[in-house]
């Protein structure tokens, strides 16, 4: 019997100075000739949650297109981009977190493999630098319900997109403010 390879000393994962709960990982590569070989996922690099159910999704978009910010009562999201290089926003609109209002962006680009965990009620978007291809990873099953969003562009927030005229869908064109939210539509902050 083959016992698995542990690569815990592989990977590094520093929660965010910026937004509690949030967890920037940088994933470690192995190449040689034929190619490199990335293990970008595991349930244990994230024991706050079950992972009880969990679906892999892929998102495909032409450089320029912005998706979000979105966010989730019931589900966690975990990001890193497959192909090209995406600058990710994310805005904590949690009730109660400690950092409540804060934001942060970074870039994710798939020649240096890193990661993202986005916690419950932590409002998360991207704009694409190139066109790319980002896989997530969700402990829940899709649920179009649980899908909510504020706006992009919104002048409380302030994310710096770095773009004015991004391509959007109607959706994401037409999400509320934050200060619109009423209190039962942003997620309460739990500590995990």
């Amino acid at each position: 019997m083959r016992t698995p390879r542990s690569n815990e000393d592989d990977v590094e994962i520093q929660e965010s100075s910026l937004i509690r709960g949030v967890k920037h990982v940088r994933l470690d590569t192995h190449g040689d000739t034929r190619g490199r070989f990335t293990e970008t996922f595991r349930k244990e690099w994230f024991p706050e949650r079950d992972w009880g159910s969990v679906q892999v999704n892929l998102s495909s978009s032409q450089a320029g297109v912005l998706r979000g910010l979105h966010y989730h009562f019931h589900q966690v999201d975990y990001w890193f981009p497959v192909s090209g290089q995406i600058r990710a926003g994310l805005f904590d609109l949690r009730r109660g977190s400690p950092t409540e209002g804060a934001w942060e962006t970074l870039v994710l680009d798939a020649e240096t493999p890193a990661g993202v965990f986005i916690p419950v009620g932590v409002a998360h978007g991207y704009v694409t630098l190139s066109q790319s291809v980002l896989a997530y990873i969700v402990d829940e099953y899709f649920d179009g319900s649980d899908e909510l969003g504020v706006a992009w562009d919104d002048p409380e927030i302030g994310m710096p997109w770095g773009t004015k005229d991004p391509v959007l869908s109607g959706r994401d064109r037409n999400n509320p403010t934050w200060q619109s939210l009423k209190p039962e539509m942003r997620p309460e902050f739990k500590e995990p």
